[in-house]
């Protein structure tokens, strides 16, 4: 089994991750989505975004890279509502 080469590019540092987490925001203000539930939300917006459009002829390649998109997001939104907490409680 060969494993697929995978191309980590502008749109994925740049574009791709920030648009999942702005897509997982918006609907968890319109569609009222539980807080156990977005991470899996953003997890499945990564996937269809990487399958169906950056990485649409290596379904492999696709896969990974929305698993990727979808944890890059999450983790990117706790790192920065922890920071943000964290400044809040020091400056009290």
């Amino acid at each position: 089994m060969d494993f697929p080469i995978i191309h980590t590019n502008f749109w994925d540092a740049v574009i791709a991750v920030p648009l999942v987490l702005i897509i997982t925001q918006i609907a968890k203000k319109v569609f009222k989505i539980p807080k156990k539930y977005v991470p899996t939300f953003a997890v499945i917006i990564g996937l269809l975004i990487s399958v169906f459009y950056s990485h649409r002829n290596n379904l492999a390649a696709g896969v990974f890279m929305g698993w990727f998109y979808g944890s890059s997001a999450i983790g990117s939104y706790a790192s920065l509502k922890t920071t943000i907490v964290a400044y809040r409680k020091s400056r009290e």
